[in-house]
């Protein structure tokens, strides 16, 4: 890995985030004033000029992707908008080829790499939708001269197509070549394939051969932020054991407290040791007990028999975890297992945890990036950016690389509202703004910007 970014000095410092209060009202309803010149350089200037003069192209190109449906499993509509954005990058002179994804049961992934001499920078975007071939929700639809509504127009459609724009700018000025290029648009981010160790080995193998990894999911759309940090997601399953018998005899000494007493003090002291750490939550979505349990794991649903008269043998609850670093998820691991362990006369417990996505820890470098993405967004007068609470931002394919890359952000993409509803809906003129801030912030990097600071 090239380590031409490490040991550098931190440019995000209090005085800058002191300086985020505040967003030019032009912004808050996303129409932004014109960069002074002098804030630009002649080629960051050719840059901006040629997003502007091709917006149209990108709309265009934005509502022939969302008209196809690809909801995750329909996995033909899922390779057709690859085979829509291939084209864009053939064009572009990437070497493109599509991962097929029978392994991990899914359609795949987009895979595009343009090797140059710069810094290499991974870029990551996805074709999938949360709306399948039975949604009701299928066209592209203009509400006015600035909005339109479509499944996936914002997650995320849109930060394909500001992807594809924004290299375009590059290669226009003759400035793409400064960069080595990966981009990888996964084919199932909103229903992930299993194994994640298969479904997500393009990714991190790019990731591992990176030094900036670049997500353009909308985050949570509003320009004024961008993700630097994100919680991963970490299933996890107790199962509690006590002795059956006659509910008469519950807490006697030879008989002991039943699964569901066992499960419940567990549940408790959970509370107790962890509801209150910073960054943490730990939700248990499902719970049965009593004589016979049965769970369905891929269905999300668990049903349970017995009678009242009889002391509770098994005992089933399933949850998540969301941690905001490796550290603080092993940690919590650790707390919690100690707690099952300390179990009540005659019953027994085991918690089984699955990692899903790990978790995007808000690092120096992680800073250091948005630190420069701000500074544009300041330069073409769009305003501070500030970082998203990742309270509020879910997990994401950009966390997979955080173990590889000296640096990550995510979020700059498409802005808009109603992710994941039948209202999504794209604010327009974020289109050609937010474009802008990726191909100079991608710029930047290439003229090796953050190796002066």
């Amino acid at each position: 890995m090239n380590t031409r970014f490490m040991a550098r000095p931190i440019l995000y410092s209090l005085g800058l985030v002191l300086l985020l209060g505040s967003w030019a009202p032009a912004q808050r309803d996303a129409s932004p004033r014109a960069a002074k010149p002098e804030d630009l350089s002649e080629t960051e200037r050719s840059l901006v000029a040629f997003v502007e003069a091709h917006n149209d192209e990108a709309l265009a190109l934005l509502e022939r992707a969302v008209n196809i449906n690809s909801g995750t499993m329909n996995f033909e509509g899922v390779r057709e908008v690859g085979r829509l954005f291939r084209e864009q990058f053939d064009a572009l002179g990437f070497e493109t080829r599509w991962s097929d994804g029978a392994e991990w049961e899914r359609a795949g992934q987009l895979v595009a790499e343009r090797a140059g001499e710069g810094p290499h920078v991974l870029l990551i975007g996805h074709l999938d939708t949360v709306f399948e071939l039975d949604s009701p929700f299928q066209q592209f639809e203009m509400i006015d001269d600035s909005t339109a509504r479509g499944p996936g127009i914002i997650d995320m459609k849109g930060g394909n197509v500001i992807i594809v724009q924004a290299l375009k700018a590059l290669e226009a000025v003759g400035a793409l070549d400064d960069l080595y290029v990966t981009v990888v648009l996964m084919g199932d981010e909103e229903k992930s394939g299993r194994p994640l160790s298969a479904a997500r080995r393009d990714l991190i193998e790019a990731a591992k051969r990176a030094d900036i990894a670049i997500g353009f999911e909308n985050g949570d759309s509003d320009p004024r932020t961008a993700v630097i940090s994100r919680r991963g997601w970490t299933g996890w399953t107790l199962r509690t054991r006590g002795r059956a018998a006659h509910s008469s005899q519950i807490f006697q000494e030879d008989v002991g407290a039943g699964a569901i007493y066992e499960a419940s003090r567990i549940l408790h002291q959970f509370y107790d040791a962890l509801s209150g750490e910073e960054n943490l939550t730990f939700n248990p979505g499902l719970m049965a007990g009593g004589t016979e349990v049965d769970f369905e794991p891929d269905a999300d649903r668990v049903a349970a028999s017995g009678k009242l008269n009889i002391i509770a043998e098994h005992a089933i609850v399933s949850g998540d975890l969301r941690a905001l670093s490796a550290e603080q998820l092993a940690r919590v691991k650790g707390r919690m297992e100690e707690i099952v362990a300390n179990g009540l006369p005659h019953t027994s417990a085991e918690i089984i945890f699955e990692d899903s996505y790990p978790p995007l820890a808000p690092t120096d470098g992680n800073r250091r990036l948005l630190a420069l993405y701000d500074e544009i967004s300041r330069d073409l007068r769009l305003g501070p950016v500030d970082p998203v609470n990742p309270r509020n931002a879910g997990a994401a394919d950009v966390s997979f690389t955080a173990p590889y890359v000296e640096m990550a952000i995510d979020g700059i993409g498409l802005m808009g509202s109603g992710g994941h509803t039948v209202e999504e809906t794209a604010d327009l003129r974020t289109l050609a703004s937010q474009t802008k801030r990726a191909a100079l912030l991608l710029y930047r990097v290439a003229q090796g910007t953050l190796d002066d600071a």
